[in-house]
Parts: structure tokens; C-alpha cells; sequence
């Protein structure tokens, strides 16, 4: 299941659709061109708490998904712990996949 989701973060990047990064991303939601937000389950409690609490005042959805290793290697980068999906269609059918093939540890939150 994860390696479906990972690869669909690889096809977003290439189209030009996915920022990775604390200060690309935190742009992103303040511009409001995040559509929905991935913070990684191994990310630090700090990391966790900054972008939770940003998506809410912005009214941003965001999930919580996959191990930063794993989301650096299918963007192409090296390790991340958010990313933003910047594009509408993007985001909602990642959301689709990811509640079709819910597993343990992984949790969706929509504000």
C-alpha cells in the first residue's frame, strides 16, 4: 500500500505540484497554495506540533503519512518531514488513496 502512495508523491513532484521542506512548506500554507499537507509519522514532536497547528489557523488539511526516508527517496531528495501538495485534484486523490488502504499509525484530519 505505502509504496503506491510513495510513488504517487514521486509522479506529484514531477509535475511540478509538491513542495517539500519546513520553509518551502510554511510558505506554501501562508500563501495558500498548500491544498493539503504531509507530515511524516517519524517527524520531531516540535515539527508535528508547528505544522498542526499551522494547517488548523489556516485552514489547511493535512495527514499524517510514511517515514521522512521514504518520502525523500520517492521525491528525489533526501530525507523530509512535511510536504505540501499544491495542486487541488492532487491532493484529493491522494486523500482518496490513503483512506482506501488506511493502516496502522497513519491518520487523516480534515479542518
Amino acid at each position: 500500500m505505502d509504496n503506491k502512495l510513495y510513488n504517487f508523491l514521486g509522479l506529484i513532484q514531477r509535475s511540478g505540484n509538491l513542495t517539500s521542506g519546513d520553509d518551502g512548506v510554511e510558505l506554501d500554507i501562508k500563501k495558500g497554495k498548500c491544498k493539503l499537507l504531509i507530515i511524516s509519522t517519524d517527524s520531531s514532536d516540535n515539527t508535528k506540533k508547528k505544522f498542526t497547528n499551522m494547517a488548523k489557523n489556516y485552514g489547511v488539511p493535512y495527514v499524517i503519512f510514511g517515514d521522512k526516508e521514504n518520502i525523500g527517496y520517492y521525491i528525489g531528495k533526501s530525507m523530509r518531514s512535511v510536504v505540501s501538495i499544491k495542486d487541488k485534484n492532487f491532493a484529493e486523490a491522494f486523500m482518496k488513496k490513503i483512506e482506501e488502504n488506511i493502516s496502522g499509525g497513519d491518520s487523516i484530519v480534515k479542518d
